[in-house]
């Protein structure tokens, strides 16, 4: 059995820090705070079995209340090791508790059963920004020193609750979905698992415009309002190592307002089709390593997020000191990403030695008026892709809706609205040693004519792609060493650029 050990961990996660602040000293801008070591969890050594309470792994058998037996006698002694040893634990939600160590042997697959109902609705509470929704399968909400570890699989039951598209299924697999049960879209192209669940976006929508918090009223749209699968909300010291992730109701790992984050060889796997199924998550959170993962997912890939809009400004808590590092993502909407919920801030980021093989896009950076928020002091280096259907580089401030130049066909944007705190700013972002192999343009660069994109630079980058370079409000982009082989259209193309050098190499 693999119990963390503390003094292991503290070790690496040093290391990594020390690997992530000798590039923000070449690298970041100048003045930038080095990000200090990310602490690791204490986990006492007493160990339970989920068996000792009663937990039977058949497949049949709800280990619901065995779950909550076993963290409650681990918390009552002051934390420790819960241990699943193989078998098929099919359960309700799970509450984690501090100092604990959620541990899956190999050959156990903890189920969470798709009944909703057992899945209750609550009031979940950000910083003070409250909101109702479905309890996760697994949480954790102000906790210290929580682990989740082993070579377990944990799959959340996530296709009773989603809905799903007909243009993301085959026929025989769209055929055998409809034949299952559900409901079909007036239209006819998406399948969703209820009639509540269809009807449940104008319910939940009217409630929160009235900012109602009443329980009771939000009954109607429970299935409706899919839950995060794993959701940590102001925890501290939180390490996740070798699980499989799998078939999330909504995004899979979520930390938000965490600090001292480890995710360590975690693999998500997901379907493509998968709605709104991001593998990762890591929002308004203080010093993480993400490490050495595999993600697949039917959304963004390693996404960062920091709040949307006045909420996300209010709580004004930034994404920051996050090194991500030998992770490998295939099917995604974009490999890494930043955005578009990014109003509390994106900062001192480093990602390197990462490959995404077959995304939409790889490098994602969006966002949108009325976001607000600040990315900035972000490095992405020694990166490759390969096969990506979309945009090997794609920053887009237009993010859910059109430029005046898409919507118009004209190169100016009239009415501009003038600078606030809801202009997003994007600037010193720096991609460099980066390769693709593959892909429908090579990079896009779209900024807002009130707030170009700043101080971009691009160094030894190499792009085949079916068209070329696309650039459009900005200012201080910088082309070093980029090659972009693109098979029609002109290499580059400009838009209101201002103090640019985009020269290509041939």
């Amino acid at each position: 059995m693999m119990t963390p050990d503390p003094m292991k961990m503290t070790n690496s996660l040093r290391l990594g820090s020390i690997f992530l602040a000798s590039i923000a000293l070449t690298s970041h801008a100048a003045g930038s705070d080095l990000p200090p070591a990310v602490a690791a969890p204490h986990i006492p050594q007493t160990t339970v079995s989920l068996t000792d309470f009663g937990g039977v792994g058949d497949g049949i058998t709800l280990n619901t209340d065995a779950f909550a037996k076993a963290i409650k006698t681990l918390g009552d002694k002051g934390g420790g090791e819960l241990v699943v040893p193989p078998g098929l634990w099919l359960t309700g939600p799970i509450k984690l508790c501090s100092h604990l160590n959620l541990h899956l042997e190999r050959g156990a697959l903890i189920q969470f059963s798709r009944d909703y109902q057992l899945y209750p609705l609550a009031v979940m509470d950000l910083k003070g920004e409250r909101e109702v929704d479905s309890t996760s399968p697994l949480s954790g909400v102000n906790l210290q020193d929580i682990a989740i570890t082993g070579d377990g699989i944990l799959d959340g039951g996530g296709d009773a609750w989603r809905p799903v598209k007909h243009d993301k299924l085959g026929e025989s697999d769209w055929k055998a979905r409809v034949k299952s049960g559900g409901v079909l879209s007036a239209r006819g192209d998406a399948w969703w698992p209820s009639q509540q669940a269809m009807a449940g976006e104008k319910i939940v929508a009217a409630l929160r415009q009235a900012n109602s918090l009443k329980l009771a009223d939000y009954e109607p749209a429970h299935q409706f309002l899919r839950p995060k699968m794993l959701r940590l909300i102001g925890c501290q010291r939180v390490w996740l190592e070798g699980i499989t992730v799998q078939n999330p109701p909504n995004w899979t790992i979520n930390p938000a307002l965490c600090e001292d984050v480890t995710i360590h060889n975690v693999q998500v796997r997901n379907s493509p089709a998968a709605q709104n199924s991001d593998a990762l998550d890591l929002e308004s959170c203080r010093r993480a390593v993400i490490s050495g993962c595999t993600f697949d997912a039917g959304d963004d890939g390693i996404c960062f997020k920091s709040g949307k809009d006045a909420a996300g400004r209010r709580i004004g808590v930034p994404t920051e000191d996050v090194l991500v590092k030998d992770c490998v993502v295939y099917h995604a909407h974009g490999g890494f990403t930043i955005g578009s919920e990014m109003s509390g801030g994106v900062r001192h980021v480093v990602v390197t030695n990462c490959l995404f093989m077959g995304t939409e896009v790889g490098l994602r950076f969006k966002s949108a008026r009325g976001r607000g928020g600040v990315v900035e002091d972000i490095l992405v280096t020694d990166t490759r892709m390969a096969a990506i259907t979309g945009d090997a580089i794609n920053f887009n401030l237009y993010y859910g809706g059109k430029s005046a130049l898409e919507d118009a066909g004209e190169g100016t944007d009239t009415n501009l609205p003038p600078v606030s705190e809801e202009t997003p700013q994007f600037r010193d972002i720096h991609i460099q040693n980066v390769v693709c192999r593959g892909a429908a343009r090579a990079i896009v660069l779209q900024g807002l004519p009130e707030m170009p994109l700043r101080n971009i630079t691009f160094t030894n980058v190499a792009i085949t792609a079916q068209q070329g370079v696309f650039v459009t409000d900005a200012e201080g982009v910088t082309f070093d060493r980029v090659r972009v082989q693109n098979r029609t259209g002109e290499a580059l193309n400009t838009l209101r650029v201002k103090d640019c050098k985009l020269d290509l190499t041939k």
